[in-house]
């Protein structure tokens, strides 16, 4: 079972440390707390490097995905997001759109992101993984951890929990 880790606490414990993304990521999977080091995205309305991500051994990392927020296309599905639990990814933060929403509250694994909308993206093989990203007014490098729950998502550049409870 995975320890409970509460976002507002480790605000609380580390306020200088903490970075706190802005409101409007929406819970669209079946895990509401997760937490991680993360693996960042940069691409544009394509998913093929969020299958080959996923399609890797996630051993309890987050994927942050920065779609510049774009609403036009959904990044991740009910396939995608399957592949992510079976290969042991903690969660994906989408800065963009996901869809099969009905399916993804089954799944056990994290998935936030901003909405959902029905059209699939093109496969193009358009991505850049392991650089900076921007998502909900936060800079996320490649490596920081992610702790999400219900109250918001944040991140530091180091693991900031209890690593022995």
């Amino acid at each position: 079972m995975t320890e409970t880790i509460r976002t507002a606490d480790l605000c609380d414990a580390h306020p200088d440390t903490m970075r706190v993304f802005l409101p409007g990521l929406q819970s669209f999977g079946g895990v509401a707390l997760f937490h991680g080091p993360c693996v960042t995205l940069r691409t544009v309305d394509d998913n093929s490097v969020v299958k080959d991500c996923l399609g890797e051994p996630g051993e309890g990392r987050v994927l942050v995905v920065d779609n510049a927020g774009s609403l036009r296309r959904a990044l991740v599905g009910g396939n995608l997001a399957e592949l992510g639990a079976r290969n042991g990814w903690a969660g994906l933060i989408v800065n963009g759109a996901i869809r099969d929403r009905h399916e993804l509250a089954g799944i056990e694994i994290g998935i936030l992101a901003l909405a959902s909308v029905s059209m699939k993206t093109d496969k193009r093989g358009i991505g850049t993984l392991g650089v900076p990203v921007s998502v909900r007014g936060v800079t996320v490098d490649p490596g920081d951890w992610i702790y999400a729950d219900l109250d918001g998502v944040v991140s530091a550049p180091h693991p900031v929990h209890d690593t022995h409870s």
